[in-house]
């Protein structure tokens, strides 16, 4: 019987899920051990052979091989990025001269010093590799793609940073030539936007439309946050999914194959303009597996895909496996929506999940707030009670509010301030939303603090898991059934 059970076939797909949640833990790992330990290039020829025997024979007592070839080359990946010997960890501690390439909007803190987020490229003239934070009192206009020189001394880096350098001093800037063309475009719609529509509406709105959190008032950044409602106005996947749902559905009917172009150029466009963030290269990565999967007439499992994203963006930035907050709620929350979500509608309502929108928002907006909640808690020990109310006043609306921000932008540029006209549909809804906001945020019961270790963090992640197995033992639900273009 066990003979006969170890020998069963399973599907392909499975064994790639638990390949990639080697390559995830093994990449996690590798920062626990010594340097290098892994850094042979033996480990990964050894793991890829594991991997494609699992896949290729696709049998029950082939899943360890899967699982340890995808730990042998999560090591490896891993290994070999802590040991490059271009890393700006090495001058941890040093006075330098850093060169990079700035990789996303900067912004001011609340000591009115320049943030920037730097790809290094040389440091004092060698080539150099690694993420840099860097704050400075310069006055410099500096925007993402160029290219900046600073001296500062490197301190230790966080999160995905391999470094960080404080108070550092502009030496040059320097504008590639065209530069970065989505960013021209993204400043200029932005700038027909704030002629018609007032703050700070206007900058909500764009926060809708193009994920510019940055350009928010610290009041409605702060309501935002105490509201649970940061994730619409950040380059996440919420925004993408509207744009790309949106694009698939307006030309389905003409083109199936018109339908997946118009939608992926959707995908590359934002992509673009919002700059790639660790929630942006997730929400991109997963929107184009799914959309790809849907042309063709498949479906990812979201046990499926969510490994396998995960381990794609760490194959390509292991860093992030190392303490990228954004990274880790954003998955935590695709986690919540794609799976916690659609078992919840089947055990308290059926598998029609798409009957009452509002009902839908709710469960989704819950099941993503339980989900990243333990990594709140641990990481900043607070959350928003209010989520759930302010999510379900305002995200049945953000759609209506990107398209009418749109066609107030479009009409700044083209006609100027008579489109005042125009964008006030969009001037009077973004109100709403703006006052809604400030009004929950600003209620003293709406954070409430509590602060765990990562064993506590485990702990609750084990009951959400052990809560989602019940629910599909009870319901019998096909997670298959989740989809993001659909």
């Amino acid at each position: 019987m066990l003979a006969n059970l170890l020998g069963k076939r399973v599907h392909s797909s499975w064994h790639i899920a638990i390949a990639s949640s080697g390559v995830v833990f093994g990449v996690w790992l590798v920062a626990l051990l010594p340097t290098g330990m892994f850094a042979s290039i033996a480990w990964l020829f050894t793991g890829i052979g594991m991997v494609a025997t699992g896949v290729w024979r696709a049998n029950v007592a082939l899943i360890v091989l899967s699982l340890v070839g995808g730990l042998s080359i999560g090591l490896w990946r891993g290994s070999i990025s802590l040991d490059d010997d271009t890393s700006v960890g090495r001058y941890i501690g040093q006075q330098v001269r850093l060169t990079g390439v700035v990789t996303e909007d900067t912004e001011k803190n609340k000591q009115d010093q320049l943030i920037i987020r730097l790809t290094a490229a040389t440091i004092n003239d060698s080539e150099a590799s690694g993420s840099v934070w860097i704050t400075t009192k310069s006055e410099a206009l500096v925007r993402r793609s160029d290219v900046v020189t600073v001296n500062a001394v490197l301190a230790d880096g966080f999160g995905s940073f391999s470094a960080s350098a404080y108070l550092a001093d502009i030496v040059r800037v320097t504008r590639p030539t065209p530069g970065d063309i989505a960013l021209t475009v993204r400043d200029e719609f932005s700038k027909g936007v704030t002629e018609v529509i007032s703050e700070p509406q206007a900058s909500l709105g764009l926060g809708y439309l193009v994920g510019q959190r940055r350009g928010l008032p610290e009041e409605l950044d702060t309501a935002l946050q105490a509201a649970g409602l940061t994730h619409i106005v950040v380059a996440s996947g919420y925004n993408l999914t509207i744009l790309v749902r949106l694009a698939r559905r307006l030309f389905e009917r003409i083109s199936k194959y018109l339908s997946f172009i118009s939608a992926s150029g959707m995908i590359l466009a934002f992509i673009a303009v919002t700059g790639m963030s660790p929630s942006m290269s997730r929400a991109g990565l997963v929107a184009g597996l799914s959309l790809l999967a849907w042309y063709y007439g498949r479906r990812f499992h979201p046990l499926v895909l969510l490994p396998f994203a995960m381990a794609i963006t760490l194959l390509v930035q292991p860093s992030y496996a190392w303490g990228d907050i954004g990274w880790q709620l954003s998955f935590a929350a695709f986690g919540g929506v794609m799976i916690l979500a659609p078992l919840l509608h089947a055990y308290f309502f059926g598998d029609k999940t798409d009957e009452q929108p509002v009902r839908r928002i709710l469960v989704e907006t819950i099941s993503a707030q339980v989900c990243t909640l333990p990594i709140l808690l641990v990481t900043f020990g607070q959350f928003s009670v209010i989520a759930p109310i302010a999510n379900l006043l305002i995200l049945p609306f953000v759609p209506l509010a990107m398209l009418l921000t749109f066609v107030g932008g479009i009409g700044g540029l083209v006609i100027g301030e008579v489109a005042h006209i125009i964008a006030l549909p969009a001037e009077l809804l973004l109100s709403y939303m703006t006052t809604t906001t400030q009004y929950l945020g600003n209620l003293p019961w709406a954070v409430q603090e509590i602060s765990i270790t990562w064993l506590g963090a485990t702990m609750l992640f084990g009951c959400i898991i052990a809560t989602c197995v019940y629910m599909w033992h009870k319901t019998k639900f096909s997670l298959n059934e989740a989809s993001l273009v659909e």
